[in-house]
Order: structure tokens, then C-alpha cells, then sequence
């Protein structure tokens, strides 16, 4: 005749409580020794009964066990760290790969290529954006043209009067060897 399965759930009887923290424990504490003996590791049990009491169990130092504990998961920490690191790295660069392709096919469309897939709209949509990129390219090359032609006019009135005033000191001079 088997054992009947029970429901984990804190026992209310405070007597029965102790009771079955003893075996327990002790059954915890042999598995752990076997663990250990069969297996040729190094096993480390601390408990906290409700009481306040340690009961533990260590193949070899607990405090080497602890410190071995504390420099895996100082280790495993770091290791996380860097694989999520390296997780978001690889995310960003799929990401960027993938508007890099979106950025080329678009530029590939612009330059009137790889047109066979495209839908009538679609192409009324680049006819458009075509449009509006030569319309500002054409307003920018006026506003250019337009201030470089005031530049040159500048100069061509600074000129006209560097001239006006040589033209007066030619007409000075000459009245001056008229007069002699």
C-alpha cells in the first residue's frame, strides 16, 4: 500500500509542524550527503528552521561553498548582461539592415529602376514625390542664381563707382596739365 499524496500547504498543528520539519530536514540533509558521496560534488545545505535554528549540511567549507556561490552568480550576472547586450546589438543591426534595404529599393524606384512590381498607384505616388524633389532642387537653384546675381550686381555698382571716381581724378588731372 502506496502513500497518499498530500497538499503542500503550511501544516496548522504547531507539534505535527515540528514534527514533519525534522524528518524532513533530515531526509534534505542524508540526500545531500548521498548527492555528494555518489556523485563527487560539492554540496551546500543551509536551513532556517521557523525558530530561528540553522541546520546545515556542507561536503566541504560552507564558507568556500558560499563564496564559490557569490562569484558564479557575480559571473552569470555579468555573462547576462552581455548576451542581452549583444541580443540588443543584434536587434539594432537587423533593424538598421532592414531600413537600409527599404532606403535602397526606394532609392532604386527613384532612379527609375526595379518599376516592374509597382502598382498604378504606387507609381503616381513616386511621379509625385519626383515632382516635389525637382520642384525644390529648381527652387534652390533660383534662390542661387537669384543671390549670386545680386552678388554680381553688387560688385558691378562698387566697380561703376571705382571708375565714376577714377574718371574724375583722370578729368582733374587733364584740367591740371591744361592749365599748365
Amino acid at each position: 500500500m502506496g502513500r497518499g499524496k498530500i497538499v503542500i500547504r503550511r501544516i496548522d498543528n504547531s507539534t505535527s509542524r515540528q514534527v514533519t520539519f525534522s524528518k524532513r530536514r533530515n531526509g534534505l540533509l542524508k540526500k545531500a550527503k548521498e548527492l555528494s558521496i555518489l556523485c563527487d560534488a560539492e554540496v551546500g545545505v543551509m536551513i532556517f528552521s521557523s525558530t530561528g535554528k540553522l541546520h546545515d549540511f556542507s561536503s566541504s567549507s560552507m564558507k568556500a561553498n558560499i563564496e564559490r556561490y557569490n562569484k558564479m552568480k557575480e559571473d552569470d550576472q555579468q555573462l547576462t548582461t552581455q548576451t542581452s547586450e549583444a541580443k540588443f546589438w543584434q536587434r539594432e543591426a537587423s533593424m538598421l539592415r532592414q531600413q537600409l534595404e527599404i532606403l535602397q529599393q526606394s532609392h532604386r524606384q527613384m532612379m527609375g529602376e526595379e518599376l516592374s512590381g509597382i502598382s498604378v498607384r504606387d507609381l503616381q505616388n513616386l511621379e509625385n514625390q519626383l515632382e516635389t524633389s525637382l520642384r525644390c532642387v529648381r527652387n534652390r537653384k533660383e534662390k542661387f542664381m537669384l543671390d549670386e546675381i545680386q552678388e554680381l550686381n553688387r560688385k558691378v555698382n562698387i566697380i561703376h563707382q571705382e571708375n565714376l571716381e577714377q574718371y574724375k581724378k583722370v578729368n582733374l588731372i587733364y584740367r591740371e596739365y591744361m592749365e599748365l
